[in-house]
């Protein structure tokens, strides 16, 4: 970055200085500020790009103000002098600024004290004379008629730490007169403070030093890059401890044996931009029989139902899983946005609940046919349906239960992140006869249609304030509602759709679509008006997503989940690995988190 204009500025007035320095008996300098007739005037205007100053600048007129009006007219202009802005520089290095005495001679009459600046091109913090790149003399008053104190001018230098005046850090340069005469510019003599400042950091990889490892392993430090250079065996460089924001670790493959990058607890790599996330889908341990499942805000926690197995708990984003519960015809899953408290559904038995992340669970209510269930995010109020029966709500997470609505053949529901606005879908799939959407907008109490069409329904989702409601069914288009389902727009083309999962803010909506060669994900990224196919046909059956939408996860009945994440798993669990020739460029950005800011070869992410 150059030191340019901000810089000249400083030089401009220096130059002021020395030209209004002058006259009077004392030595004390004489300005337009002055009283009287005859005394010297200076006026400074800023001064476009010309052939005098390429780059613009400042004029700096002189003359007698010999009206008395204190301004210098144009008629007592007797000099012009022309301050230049210089050229942009290039390499981000430091100016300098050096003070020294100037004794009585050609430059300074009566001496006074020499300005010099330029870049310290080879950064050893001393303005040598070969960086000097300009000088200005601030002269000492010589005797003149009008003088006062004869008052010495003093500047000061002193750090400006990184903040509102330099982005970078640099110099603050103040000036004025030496009023008690102790030779010193005591701070309540400062009449004006310009800042020198530093150039901004340079482009990528300036700030990188580069080590060669062949080791096994090693510790990274920030602002370092790594040549992994083993022959043989893989390069493990693990992420620095405690970088700082905005700090750089880069990594090449050298050596046949390739790298990898290892996180601390707590820390990931966000990689969105190595590969389409929404094309890569990581297969995860099967768990048995699914049927549904739900994740946690952050996806973390995983719960997993299906009928004739046991409920499947994972608390590594399904890296592994752990069986709970006995083996029960489970129909459906919920979760709170922590994990913490799940409650499940048996068709033909009890609901189940369990405020220790499914380490225990216990059965409330009837026996019933229950086929669905949705959480708040705090996992107090609760709502369930049954086919055949009525919708159930609970405000003390599932200890009690209030039947609420007729009797119909409810397929769906879903609840906003308070638990007040609900959605619940209808319909028959015995006789394929259609049926309605209700939504409540009073935790359950009351509910009502709305404008909703009739529809072979299959699945609906919320967003978490309940204002977006999804609903889409067998041979449907996909409905979205705006207005608390007073009104619906249709979207995407009518398929068979089967599942359905939206993020908090709605804006994320996956699906899957039942296929003549299997079954299709499809995903939205702009609240539903446009969904493109993802992933590879299969058995999907169900969908989970985290509360941003950047977790998807997808299961086939047989047990089988699939994640598609746009960053590593945090924690030790997470990592990126490449072979010879490969690179990576990391930054951190905060919050225990780095992204990749460029990469080559083929990457792979955990």
């Amino acid at each position: 970055m150059a030191v340019g204009k901000s810089f000249l500025v400083i030089l401009a007035v220096f130059f002021i200085l020395s030209t209004s320095g002058c006259g009077g008996k004392s030595g004390s300098a004489v300005s337009s500020s002055s009283a009287g007739k005859n005394s010297v005037a200076v006026a400074v205007q800023p001064l476009a790009i010309t052939g005098t100053c390429p780059n613009g600048g400042i004029q700096v007129d002189t003359g007698i103000d010999t009206n008395g009006n204190g301004v210098l007219d144009v008629v007592e202009v007797t000099a012009t002098q022309y301050v230049c802005n210089g050229n942009d520089g290039s390499s981000g290095m430091n100016s300098l600024v050096a003070i020294s005495a100037e004794t009585a001679g050609s430059n300074c009459a009566d001496g006074g004290n020499k300005i010099e600046a330029g870049v310290d091109s080879n950064g050893n913090g001393v303005l040598d004379a070969s960086e000097v790149s300009t000088t200005n003399y601030i002269c000492n008053g010589a005797s003149g008629a009008n003088g006062g104190n004869g008052l010495n001018s003093l500047v000061s230098v002193v750090p400006e730490s990184a903040g509102l005046f330099c982005a970078n850090g640099g110099n603050k340069v103040n000036y004025g007169l030496d009023s008690n005469g102790n030779g010193v510019l005591d701070a309540g003599e400062v009449s004006s403070s310009y800042y020198v400042c530093d150039g901004a950091p340079g482009g990528a990889g300036t700030g990188v030093a580069w080590q060669d490892v062949t080791a096994g392993s090693v510790q990274a430090v920030s602002n370092t890059g790594y040549m992994a250079n083993n022959p043989t065996s893989q390069v493990v460089i693990t992420l620095p401890v405690a970088p700082t924001y905005g700090d750089l670790v880069e990594v090449t493959g050298v050596g046949a044996g390739g790298w990898k990058i290892a996180q601390n607890p707590g820390q990931s790599i966000i990689t969105e931009n190595v590969v389409n996330y929404l094309d890569t889908w990581v297969r995860r341990n099967s768990v048995g029989n699914l049927t549904s499942f739900a994740v946690s805000f952050d996806g973390s926690e995983l719960v997993a139902a299906g009928s004739g197995s046991q409920l499947g708990i994972s608390t590594d984003y399904g890296l592994t899983w752990t069986a709970r519960e006995s083996a029960r015809a489970w129909r459906a899953v919920a979760s709170s946005a922590d994990g913490s408290k799940l409650v499940a559904v048996v068709y033909g038995g009890q609901i189940y609940i369990s405020t220790d992340s499914g380490v225990t669970w216990t059965a409330h209510e009837s026996a019933r046919n229950w086929n669905a269930v949705a959480s708040s995010a705090d996992g107090v109020h609760l709502v369930a349906t049954v086919n055949g029966g009525q919708i159930y709500t609970s405000a003390d997470s599932g200890i009690t239960w209030t039947a609420r609505e007729s009797a119909r053949k409810w397929v769906a529901v879903s609840s906003s992140a308070d638990g007040s606005k609900l959605i619940a879908a209808e319909s028959d799939y015995s006789t394929l006869a259609t049926g309605q959407l209700y939504v409540s907008t009073d935790f359950g109490s009351t509910w009502n249609t709305g404008g909703s069409p009739l529809q072979i329904w299959s699945a609906v989702a919320s967003s978490a304030s309940g204002d977006q409601l999804v609903a889409l069914g067998l041979n449907s288009q996909v409905l979205i509602s705006t207005d608390l389902g007073t009104n619906w727009t249709a979207h995407e083309l009518s398929r068979t759709w089967v599942a359905l999962a939206s993020s908090a803010d709605g804006r994320v909506l996956a699906a899957v679509a039942v296929g003549s060669g299997g079954n299709q994900i499809y995903i939205s990224t702009d609240f539903g008006i446009t969904w493109t196919a993802h992933g590879s046909l299969g058995s999907w059956n169900s969908l989970a997503l985290s509360g941003d939408g950047s977790k998807i996860y997808v299961g086939e009945p047989l047990g089988s989940i699939y994640a598609s994440l746009n960053s590593t798993l945090p924690g030790p669990s997470g990592s990126i690995r490449g072979d010879q020739y490969d690179a990576v460029d990391l930054q951190y950005i905060g919050n225990d988190t780095f992204v990749v800011r460029g990469f080559a070869g083929d990457l792979v992410v955990q």
